[in-house]
């Protein structure tokens, strides 16, 4: 059975006089709960009451208020379409099941008569609900469904609607048409003269009860979208600094300041740190009035903080609403630290990625009262710890790649400056001892004085190149740890004058700048190898005396350098070392200028082993210079020998970590 009549129109063909009017949803389940409520508190009354849910899920809502209302009455009918359970049947109540194609799938109607009051509301819906919307698209749209209809105290309408009503239950429930009858005849007459009106008071206050419900709920739901709103909006916030910036320093200052202004507390604290740490500086921080103490820069004392313990051994957020009389944690060894920075609620949400500890952040209440932390405030202080987790592991990322291109960079420059150093400096000497060779071959006559010309520049370039390879070999020890120590307290001017000696004994076939040692005896012995200390100050004179003139002068010196280091110092008048070099480092293959030019030989690879040396023997290395034509200063430092008795046996100290390193390369100068 299909029936396409609309209710309200069929009211409104028999009263033209009404007119119709627009409600929302809301307002509708507002009336209809009055006019419920009326019926529910009015006693001995016995009204008929007839009401239409369009579906049987509308209906399911309210279904336990009509098995209230039908123990007072007889006369409660109830229609809806059905969609699982709902049939007709005659319970507690008369339940009617129209078919959905029946036009009052899309109307809403609730008729109550007693015997000295009426009303009816009578609405059809404007636009219906989709047929096949998915159950979150139609609470989604529930709350902006409009209606057009009819609400009135009026008995003759409400009879007319009542009248209407039935006989459409009529149609599907033919079996009820006695009892109908009797509704009808009991209902639907005029109320007789002299009996008083019910007093609609009662009515009208339920009625404002539920208005200002459903006033309350929106204004909840109004500070639920504002906070997710903000909460959004600051997390936004947060994303973008991230994208456009991965310098840690500028999301911290804009997260600590804008998340203690959305959640408008007295101070707001984030820092970093680890699991182990004993202690941490605080180095971002917001604070709601200036005259609140600030943590700005203070040492944080995390090995004895109970709170912070919690939060690393759960890896959770970890809430305190009165810090005088916190009953989870003991807080004895933190008070003076509570009184002296006034908190009194403490909040602690941990920065975490994959369960590594990267940081902290700690938000303070400050006032009088403790305040205690909504979920929502929770909610966002986590959401802002987990972008910060993101921006600190891809700032990590961004530095491990910058640091891995520097290296890839300086491994192609070493690979090209071997290319070009290797065929400059073995193919040279090659050919010089390939052509003296072929002339002492070719030409037996050759005069005695050229024959031993040519064995000399032969053994020379042969020379030459053992050297150059003996460095490769030497470098490659060095660095891959295959060198072998032998610690020993020896005298500083020792390996001085051993270094000026095979200095000195080129000076029969080379002119060599002075040079003069000024290496007090005084001096106390340091703790080194003595063979490749020699080796170091021999590479750093040979050095010196390469990039110096013959009018020149070269000067070593040694002297107590913090009390527990010797500083040595070989200083030059030569062409010096523009500032923009100080930053190549002892690099291999470095050649000031260039490996293809430059007016003096050499590999780029002794000053670069003379820092492994060193940094093996426990100390630094760099160089000075003002400038082109100013000369340099090569500086090394050694650790000066311990008592014997304290002596520690000869073994190799622990290198530098890699931080030392890379400072340590960038106070060091090439030639």
């Amino acid at each position: 059975m299909s029936i396409h009549t609309s209710i309200l129109e069929a009211l409104l063909h028999r009263s033209p006089q009404l007119r119709p009017q627009l409600y929302f949803k809301s307002s509708l389940t507002a009336l209809s709960h009055a006019m419920e409520d009326q019926v529910l508190a009015g006693g001995a009354q016995l009204p008929l009451v007839i009401a239409s849910f369009q579906r049987e899920r509308f209906y399911r809502q309210e279904a336990h208020r009509y098995e209230r209302i039908a123990a007072l009455t007889p006369h409660v009918y109830v229609l809806a379409a059905p969609e699982t359970s709902f049939t007709n049947a005659s319970k507690e109540y008369e339940t009617i099941a129209f078919e959905t194609s029946d036009q009052l799938s899309h109307e809403w109607h609730l008729v109550v008569i007693g015997q000295n009051y009426a009303a009816c509301l009578v609405c059809q819906e404007r636009q219906s609900l989709p047929e096949k919307a998915e159950p979150s698209e139609i609470l989604a749209m529930d709350q902006t469904r409009r209606f057009e209809g009819v609400w009135t105290f009026d008995r003759q309408v409400s009879c007319q609607a009542a009248d209407i009503l039935l006989d459409r239950i009529l149609q599907y429930r033919p079996e009820l048409k006695q009892k109908i009858k009797q509704a009808k005849a009991e209902f639907l007459v005029d109320m007789p003269s002299g009996v008083r009106v019910v007093d609609p008071d009662p009515f009208a206050q339920r009625l404002i009860t539920y208005l200002q419900a459903g006033q309350y709920k929106l204004l909840k739901a109004y500070r639920s979208i504002a906070s997710q709103e903000r909460r959004e909006r600051l997390i936004n916030l947060i994303t973008t600094s991230i994208r456009q910036s991965l310098d840690p320093d500028e999301i911290f200052r804009v997260a600590v300041a804008e998340l203690g202004q959305a959640l408008q507390v007295c101070r707001c604290l984030i820092y970093r740190c680890k699991a182990n740490d004993i202690e941490t500086t605080i180095s971002y921080e917001y604070r709601s009035n200036p005259s609140l103490p600030s943590l700005m820069g203070q040492r944080w004392s995390l090995h004895d903080h109970p709170v912070f313990q919690t939060v690393v051994e759960q890896q959770s957020t970890v809430s305190i609403t009165d810090a005088q009389k916190s009953a989870n944690f003991d807080l004895s060894s933190l008070q003076s630290r509570l009184e002296r920075w006034h908190i009194r609620s403490w909040l602690m949400v941990p920065v975490l990625y994959q369960g590594r500890l990267l940081g902290m952040v700690e938000i303070h209440h400050c006032q009088a009262d403790p305040h205690p932390w909504s979920a929502h405030e929770i909610e966002l202080v986590e959401a802002i710890a987990t972008q910060l987790g993101v921006a600190l592991i891809q700032a990590e990322s961004y530095a491990n790649l910058e640091d891995l291109n520097e290296q890839l960079e300086a491994l192609e420059r070493t690979r090209s400056n071997l290319i070009a150093i290797t065929g400059h400096e073995l193919r040279t000497p090659l050919s010089t001892i390939q052509v003296c060779l072929e002339s002492l071959a070719n030409e037996p006559d050759m005069m005695p004085e050229l024959r031993q010309v040519m064995l000399n520049t032969a053994l020379s370039d042969a020379e030459r190149m053992r050297n150059l390879i003996q460095d490769f070999i030497t470098l490659s020890r060095l660095e891959s740890g295959r060198v072998e120590w032998h610690f020993e307290s020896i005298s500083i001017d020792e390996c001085v004058d051993l270094a000026l000696s095979s200095i000195r004994t080129r000076q029969n076939t080379e002119t060599l700048p002075r040079i003069r040692a000024q290496v007090p005896l005084e001096l106390p012995p340091v703790r080194a190898d003595g063979e490749w200390l020699v080796e170091v100050l021999s590479k750093l004179l040979d050095n010196a005396c390469k990039f110096t003139e013959p009018e020149g002068e070269v000067i070593i010196e040694a002297k107590p350098n913090g009390g527990k280091m010797l500083e040595v110092t070989v200083t030059d008048t030569g062409r010096g070392i523009e500032p923009n070099r100080l930053e190549a480092v002892f690099d291999r293959f470095y050649q000031e200028e260039g490996a293809l030019r430059r007016t003096a030989g050499g590999t780029g690879l002794g000053l670069a082993i003379c820092r492994q040396i060193v940094l093996s023997l426990g100390g630094q290395i760099w160089a000075e210079s003002a400038g082109r034509n100013q000369g340099s200063q090569f500086h090394f430092t050694l650790p000066i020998a311990q008592d014997p008795e304290s002596e520690q046996p000869d073994l190799p100290p622990n290198p530098p970590p890699a931080s030392k390193r890379r400072s340590s390369r960038k106070r060091a100068t090439l030639r």
